[in-house]
């Protein structure tokens, strides 16, 4: 509806600057005031035109002031400082278009080709945070808007269940607190959270001694080989903290078509073969001496960390980059292998969560069967020959956003190197990085929170090897709390049950607004007190 409505203002600087001026005009551009007393909107070609005509840009103003008024949607017009023009909208006349756009929407025409948007990909070894809500809620969020514009889109939601974060967990276990996997199985309560203060443990477990840094590799090898007990340790906990992330995730409204699990790729041999492929390709060299002896690396022409080009370290291992050149490919239709595929769980509504196994499971269907978006039917409902609802294609795609942040950006242009040293540049440019920032918090919240603050911090960074940080799931409480004492203090007699919901609403309204009205690359300091405001550019004010 704004752009719309910009487009018109548009045409009107532009004919009242021809009719009163004789002079032509080319790309506008409005601003945002950072106070709504100053506009909702502000212009300043008045200063462009003034220059133009060597007029003073105040007088210029004024005159298109009054041309701006008459335009259908424009509540006023203000002129200030030496030649700005702010705008103030018909905001009424703004929310009935739009209710009338949601009540009798246009369906979109259907695009080709389909787009697979990979996102949250939180490390399955321990409570989500802040800053996995962020990417989550971008990812959502991009998510409707192509659907919304025609596009087929699957969610994916990677899994890193052999990487070193859910090593350390497992060495915590093990080694610090002497439970197996029986032991590990009997702990109740919020798992995640207690993983939270295991891994913050580890580190400084490694700190107080280096030499047991080789436990963490010792450990990975066994989780990447299989089929022993610390990979089956691994595989309980990866697996625990998915469906706490999953719940986390359901409050936010946030859903999947797929997991991808980092294990799958590995025991299906995506990649061996992909291993193989760019070796054959000449796109890696095996370094025989320096730091790097015994390493696989990338060759890549741009400048970067030397780390971050390792594909295969000296110990044999593969870096998470390794595994990501062949779960991009996979994700391309380029790799001549799949995955199998099984129920992970049946949402509410119908709609089927997948997830990918390496052991017996279901394979896919033809392509044009059903895909991520479309509801499928549970499992008793519909049923093949062999007994099951056959999964969908989830490969394939046109187009491949991955949603990850801003200090992976070198190490996702490795990928990309490595899908363009196999697939060419059509498919290396159909691989898109959706960058973001990371998220801080204010002092006040750090405080609120429980954290210690010293007084001069401007803000306090999220650390999760540290411990330090916002659980997902203690700020949506929060936050809930919050509003619910807000809807007390504006509607006392109002029922208790639609209080409930009402604070649910806001909350996660105000959490999932706060962290989208910034640009993905601008660090966010989250302040509560300011998501939760009733008044200006927040969430609460928007929904009341």
């Amino acid at each position: 509806m704004i752009l719309p409505l910009q487009a018109r203002l548009a045409d009107a600087v532009r004919a009242a600057a021809r009719s009163a001026f004789g002079a032509e005009l080319g790309e506008l551009s409005f601003q945002y005031p950072k106070h709504l007393e100053l506009g909702d909107l502000a212009l300043t070609a008045p200063f462009d035109l003034a220059r133009t005509l060597r007029r003073n840009p105040r007088e210029v103003a004024e005159q298109l002031a009054t041309e701006l008024a008459r335009v259908p949607g424009v509540r006023r017009t203000e002129v200030a400082g030496g030649g700005y023009v702010n705008l103030f909208l018909d905001r009424a006349s703004f929310a009935r278009e739009l209710h009338a756009a949601r009540r009798d929407p246009i369906a979109p025409a259907r695009l080709p080709g389909h787009v697979i948007v990979e996102h949250t990909s939180i490390n399955p070894n321990k409570s989500a945070h802040i800053g996995h809500v962020r990417n989550a809620t971008l990812g959502d969020t991009f998510m409707r808007v192509l659907r919304h514009r025609g596009r087929e889109v699957g969610i994916q939601n990677y899994i890193d269940d052999t990487g070193v974060q859910v090593a350390d967990v497992v060495v915590g276990f093990l080694h610090m607190e002497k439970k197996g996997l029986a032991e590990v199985e009997r702990i109740g309560g919020k798992f995640d959270d207690y993983c939270w203060d295991l891994y913050a443990r580890v580190g400084d477990f490694y700190a107080q001694d280096p030499a047991r840094r080789k436990l963490q590799a010792e450990t990975l090898h066994a989780i990447e080989a299989g089929g022993n007990e610390t990979a089956r340790l691994a595989a309980h906990i990866a697996a625990r903290i998915v469906d706490c992330h999953l719940a986390t995730m359901e409050r936010l409204a946030i859903r999947y078509d797929l997991l991808a699990r980092e294990s799958d790729i590995l025991r299906l041999h995506f990649w061996e073969r992909a291993f193989e492929l760019l070796k054959e390709a000449g796109a890696l060299r095996l370094e025989t001496e320096g730091k790097n002896a015994g390493c696989w690396v990338l060759t890549m022409e741009s400048e970067g960390s030397d780390e971050d080009k390792i594909i295969v370290r000296s110990n044999g291992t593969v870096t998470y980059t390794g595994k990501d050149i062949a779960y991009q490919l996979w994700k391309l239709g380029k790799l001549d292998r799949d995955f199998r595929y099984r129920h992970q769980r049946v949402y509410p509504d119908g709609h089927v969560l997948w997830s990918t196994t390496s052991e017996a499971g279901f394979t896919p269907a033809e392509r044009g069967g059903v895909l991520g978006g479309a509801p499928l039917a549970p499992p008793s409902s519909t049923k093949t020959e062999a007994g099951f609802t056959p999964a969908p294609v989830f490969g394939h795609a046109t187009a491949v956003y991955n949603v990850i942040d801003v200090g992976q950006s070198y190490p996702q242009r490795v990928v990309k190197a490595g899908v363009a040293a196999l697939a060419g540049p059509e498919a290396a440019a159909a691989s898109h990085h959706l960058a973001y920032e990371k998220v801080v918090l204010s002092p006040a919240t750090a405080r609120a929170l429980g954290y210690a603050v010293a007084g001069d911090e401007g803000s306090v960074k999220v650390s999760g090897r540290k411990g330090l940080g916002v659980k997902a799931n203690d700020l949506i409480d929060a936050l809930v709390a919050k509003a619910k004492t807000e809807i007390d203090a504006r509607d006392p007699e109002r029922d208790a049950s639609e209080k409930e919901g009402a604070a649910k609403a806001i909350a996660i309204g105000a959490l999932r607004y706060f962290l989208l009205k910034f640009g993905r690359t601008k660090i966010i300091t989250f302040d509560m007190e300011e998501a939760l405001a009733f008044t200006g550019e927040t969430g609460p004010y928007i929904q009341n």
